[in-house]
């Protein structure tokens, strides 16, 4: 427009993030966008550097609130930080004594302007993080200024180690667990944050001790009564922080779990004996004095076969695989010492039951923790984006073992329903396995609630179950069925491509996660009715289902080129291998559209999600749904319609090849003559 001083100028979105338009960004523009003439990101930082200097405190108070806004912009970020704006930050949080709504803006501005990486937060001088951790140990602060403080902590414990010691020694557990019992949903999250951010950068022994610290400060009980059963169900961020702790308690059994038994250990022996002497303390009451040691070792020996040791002559020799380790040795004990009625009702019962159909305590114990351990992933790295806790879990001390001691009553129930024999060992403990997670899968509230409810799920109601799953999966495999079926197939996949795209017009929650993991951030995309153009933008905490008029940013649908999956798209290639997870490369794919530098990088929320969306982006690209989902969706509709075209013929055989077609008559004499008949 031969503005004079063009350079003084710039082009921004007018609406969603007001991202500068630049060089590297300008072939992103869609047709559509609004922009809007500003002045230029470095006049921009320029006048809010001076501004945020300024005497006059409503000029300063304004000039950091829309530094905070704007510091989301890597373009004025990179000019804000080049002319020094960041010591200014350091300046007016180390100098002054500032708080409210000024100090919260400047907090904001500083995490935004950090969260783009220009700056290491080694880099961050001793006065100011002694201020910021000041305001989280100071009561009289505004509540804006702790939950921003506390986020900055949080991003900054995973960088170094020594900014990990500082933190640790300043900030203390009581202290977050004050923040933890706050009133102010916002503050109990931010406290959990940083408190699991400390735990995951400690070595084992200090994590171990900070686990131990936070039990007897009884943090299960605050979690199980104030955060679980609150008024509010635990949001997304939350419900990953639970899982996260949850996980980090569970793998403190790691260590028992994969060292093995050694017998010359003198601590170790004695727990096993204790073993024995507690089963059958009765029996072995005859004096020492008046039994040979040959004899001894005898009843000791056949006091362990009894007990389901394989190797009762050794049995310490059960024990030296690992895992399950000495995990198995220790529920063992805990179940004698805890529950010693059905401890010896479990040993004694089997004692007299005929040799073929007891059931093996001590070998049943050792597989029971190996199968417990394996559903609940003890020993596995916590997930970056799981939200799987179980809500049972902070409701019992000691849950591992308290488990263990419902479970491996019900080896035995379910051993005695199946009949079982020594040979049948594998199968009970693969229905017991099925019991167990069925069970976990209707995420029940308390220990008590699992055991009514895995008890009511006997071994009669597991082979209703799949007996049921089977008659769902199973259909005719006659050659006409099969070619039924081929005809029926085109049909049917247009339906699924029809379901797809309209989930995809509804439109699905993203979440953005960055190396800091930090998950705060969300945005919205879905597809146009006319299946044309994808809309997508950011959006706040709580909306569900924006409209799409609100999300500012397009993608024509004929722009679009191919989709990415898992390790090739961009998002997962810039991971460090390090922090790289499974889960997260099951859940990740991109949008590569015009040419092949622009990416739209999606986290799904969950596979059901990631399949849906591939799926439906697939039939926009004119090529084939490749996803388990869809197969499945397929077998199901293909089952029922199957089932309905076939009802009439229940019960009857269908041949795999048609009858034969009888040879023509000799003559044709039988056919009636018309023509007679007229006469």
């Amino acid at each position: 427009w031969s503005l004079p001083n063009a350079e003084r100028y710039a082009l921004q979105y007018a609406d969603g993030r007001q991202t500068y338009i630049t060089e590297s960004n300008r072939g992103e523009i869609k047709n559509g966008s609004i922009l809007r003439l500003t002045t230029s990101p470095d006049q921009e930082a320029e006048r809010l550097y001076s501004g945020i200097q300024s005497n006059n405190s409503d000029v300063k108070t304004d000039s950091l609130k829309k530094l905070a806004s704007l510091s989301q912009d890597v373009t004025f970020a990179q000019e804000f930080i080049n002319r020094n704006g960041l010591k200014q930050i350091f300046y007016i949080v180390e100098e002054r004594n500032d708080t409210g709504e000024m100090l919260a803006h400047t907090l904001k501005a500083f995490m935004e302007l950090m969260e783009h990486d220009f700056v290491s937060w080694e880099t961050l001088s001793a006065a100011f993080i002694k201020k910021i951790v000041n305001y989280v140990n100071m009561n009289a602060v505004d509540v804006s200024v702790q939950q921003l403080s506390l986020s900055i902590l949080e991003n900054m414990v995973p960088t170094s180690r020594l900014l990990f010691e500082l933190v640790k020694k300043e900030v203390t557990l009581d202290r977050l667990l004050t923040h933890l019992q706050a009133t102010n949903a916002e503050l109990q999250l931010k406290a959990m944050a940083l408190l699991i951010a400390l735990l995951l950068a400690a070595t084992d022994t200090e994590q171990r001790d900070m686990m131990e610290y936070l039990r007897e400060k009884n943090i299960r009980q605050f979690i199980h009564k104030n955060i679980i059963h609150s008024s509010e169900p635990p949001g997304d961020e939350m419900a990953h922080y639970l899982y996260v702790l949850q996980s980090i308690s569970l793998n403190l059994c790691e260590r028992r779990m994969r060292t093995p038994m050694d017998p010359y250990s003198q601590e170790q022996r004695e727990l096993l004996q204790s073993l024995r002497q507690t089963a059958f303390e009765s029996e072995s009451e005859a004096p020492a004095s008046n039994v040979s040691t040959e004899r001894r070792r005898s009843l000791c020996a056949k006091e362990f076969r009894k007990l389901g040791f394989m190797n009762n002559s050794n049995p310490a020799e059960d024990l030296r695989r690992a895992p399950p380790g000495l995990l198995a040795l220790d529920n063992m004990v805990y179940f004698s010492r805890h529950t010693p009625n059905a401890y010896s009702r479990f040993v004694l019962e089997n004692s007299s039951r005929e040799d073929k159909h007891e059931c093996p305590f001590a070998r049943s114990s050792i597989q029971l923790t190996l199968i417990l351990c394996e559903i609940l992933h003890v020993g596995e790295p916590c997930s970056e984006t799981a939200q799987a806790f179980y809500p049972m879990f902070f409701g019992q001390d000691h849950f591992f073992e308290e488990l263990f001691c419902i479970c491996i009553q019900l080896v035995n129930k379910t051993w005695k329903e199946m009949r079982a024999t020594q040979e049948d060992f594998d199968k009970v403990l693969q229905v017991v396995r099925e019991q167990i997670t069925r069970t976990l899968s209707l995420k029940p509230t308390s220990l008590e609630l699992f055991k009514t409810r895995v008890n009511a799920l006997n071994y009669s109601e597991i082979l209703k179950l799949r007996q049921t799953e089977r008659l769902h999966q199973e259909e005719t495999l006659a050659v006409p069925v099969l070619e039924l079926r081929e005809r029926l197939k085109p049909e049917l996949l247009e339906l699924i491509r029809q379901q797809r795209l309209l989930h995809l017009c509804e439109g699905t929650l993203f979440r953005k996660i960055s190396s800091r993991r930090r998950q705060d951030k969300l945005w919205y995309c879905r597809l146009s009715p006319n299946h044309k153009v994808l809309h997508y933008g950011d959006v706040e905490e709580g909306v569900h289902s924006p409209p799409i008029e609100s999300l500012p940013e397009k993608i024509p649908v004929a722009d679009m080129k191919m989709l990415l999956v898992g390790k090739e798209c961009p998002h997962m290639k810039e991971k460090s291998s390090g922090k790289q997870n499974k889960d997260i490369l099951e859940l990740a794919f991109s949008i590569v559209y015009d040419v092949e530098e622009y990416c739209l990088n999606f986290i799904a929320p969950s596979r059901y999600e990631v399949s849906l969306w591939m799926d439906g982006l697939n039939v926009l690209l004119g090529k084939e749904m490749t996803s388990e989902r869809m197969q499945r969706d397929l077998d199901v509709l293909l089952s029922m319609e199957l089932k309905l075209r076939l009802l009439d013929l229940e019960n009857i055989n269908i041949p795999d090849t048609p009858p034969p077609v009888p040879k023509p008559p000799s003559n044709l004499n039988f056919c009636y003559d018309f023509r007679h008949a007229e006469q």
